[in-house]
C-alpha cells in the first residue's frame, strides 16, 4: 500500500497560543513537509484547492512545482482540484508541466468542492455543479488521452483540432475521483476508470464499504478490468507514544477544526471532550492513537476496502509545525514500513 500525506493549507490560530502564521509561512511548511515526507520514504504528497482567505493553497499546480524541485521520488497530487470551475485544458496543461518538471510524477484528485467561492470568483453556475464536473472530466479524459483534440460541449468553447501542449513526462496523467459518500459519485469513477479516493473523517468507516462495492461493479459493467482500479483512503490522524497521551494532544486541534464556523462540517461538529473519546474509538476512522493503533486501524480499513492508497491529514486546526514534522515522521518510520508488510500479504 502507498502511503501519504496532504494539506489544505489551513490557517488557523494555535489553540494555545492564539499565534496565526501568514500564507507565505504557511505555503513554506508545507514544501518542508513535503521534503520530510520523501526523505522519510513516504509514497505521495498532496495539496488540496481553496479560495479563501482562512486557507493558503489556491494553486495546487504551482506548489507542487516547487516542492518537485526539492523532492527526489515522492508521487505529487492535487487533494482536491475544484474540477467544476477550472478549464480543464489550462488544468491539463498545469500538470503536464508539473508531471515535466518531476519526472512523472504528478497526479491529480478531482472533487465537486465543499465552498461556493471557487462558483463566484470564476463565474460558474452553481446550479449546474453537478453538470460542469462531468463535462470537465469527460474533456481532461479526452485530453489526457490525445496530443490533438476536436470536442464540443455545453459549458466551454468548443477545439478543433487544438494541440493540446506540453504532453505529460509519462503518457498520461493519473486522474481520480475524490468522493464524501455520495455512490453516484463512485459509479461515475467506475463508469470512468478514473481512481476512486474516499474522504472518511469520522464514524465507522465500514459503512463506505457499499461505495467501493459501486465503483467497483460500475467499472467491472464498463469493461475495466479490476487490476486497473485504485482505491484511497483519506483521514485525520494524530499520533503519539501512548493512546491517551495522543487524545490530550490531539483534541485541542480537533476542537478548533471542527469549531470553526467556516468548516463546512455538515453539522457533524464534535466538541465534547467526551464526544471526542467517542469519535477516536478502536472502531472508528479518525486515526489518533499510538503508532499500532494507527496501524491496526489502517489494516481494518484495507480488510474493508482493498485499497491501494492511504493518505493522512495531519495540518489542521492551527497544529504547530514542528508537531506535524514528528507526526510525518511517525507515519513514515513506525507506521507505514508494517502497513507495507502486511498489506502485501
Amino acid at each position: 500500500m502507498e502511503i501519504g500525506v496532504y494539506s489544505f493549507g489551513e490557517i488557523a490560530p494555535n489553540p494555545h497560543s492564539g499565534q496565526i502564521i501568514s500564507s507565505k509561512q504557511r505555503l513554506e511548511e508545507i514544501i518542508e513537509a513535503a521534503k520530510i515526507a520523501d526523505e522519510a520514504g513516504l509514497d505521495v504528497f498532496g495539496v488540496g484547492e481553496h479560495h479563501r482567505l482562512d486557507y493558503a493553497v489556491s494553486a495546487p499546480a504551482i506548489i507542487l512545482s516547487a516542492i518537485s524541485q526539492v523532492t527526489n521520488r515522492i508521487k505529487l497530487t492535487s487533494a482536491t482540484t475544484v474540477l467544476n470551475t477550472v478549464d480543464p485544458v489550462r488544468l491539463f496543461e498545469d500538470f503536464a508541466t508539473l508531471d515535466l518538471l518531476s519526472n512523472g510524477r504528478a497526479e491529480i484528485i478531482a472533487g465537486r468542492g465543499a465552498f461556493i467561492e471557487p462558483f463566484l470568483l470564476f463565474g460558474c453556475d452553481l446550479g449546474k455543479y453537478d453538470e460542469l464536473f462531468e463535462e470537465n472530466i469527460e474533456l481532461f479524459l479526452k485530453l489526457n488521452a490525445c496530443e490533438k483534440i476536436t470536442w464540443s460541449g455545453q459549458y466551454r468553447s468548443a477545439l478543433h483540432n487544438a494541440e493540446i501542449s506540453p504532453r505529460p513526462y509519462k503518457k498520461n496523467i493519473p486522474l481520480w475521483i475524490g468522493v464524501g459518500g455520495n455512490p453516484n459519485s463512485a459509479a461515475r469513477a467506475g463508469r470512468l476508470g478514473t481512481g476512486l479516493a474516499i474522504v472518511i473523517l469520522e464514524g465507522d468507516p465500514a459503512r463506505f464499504k457499499p461505495i467501493v462495492e459501486v465503483y467497483r461493479e460500475t467499472a467491472y459493467n464498463a469493461g475495466f478490468s479490476p487490476q486497473d482500479l485504485k482505491v484511497a483512503v483519506t483521514g485525520h490522524v494524530y499520533i503519539s507514544d501512548t493512546s491517551q497521551q495522543a487524545r490530550d494532544e490531539f483534541y485541542p486541534y480537533h476542537l478548533n477544526y471542527w469549531g470553526n464556523p467556516n468548516q463546512p462540517s455538515n453539522g457533524n461538529i464534535h466538541l465534547s471532550r467526551e464526544d471526542f473519546e467517542k469519535v477516536t474509538g478502536p472502531e472508528t476512522a479518525l486515526f489518533v492513537g499510538s503508532s499500532q493503533e494507527v496501524i491496526e486501524k489502517i489494516l481494518r480499513q484495507h480488510e474493508l476496502f482493498g485499497h491501494q492508497r492511504f493518505l493522512a491529514q495531519m495540518d489542521i486546526g492551527g497544529m504547530p509545525f514542528k508537531e506535524v514534522a514528528k507526526n510525518i515522521e511517525r507515519l513514515a518510520t513506525e507506521v507505514a514500513p508494517v502497513v507495507r508488510r502486511e498489506t502485501k500479504k
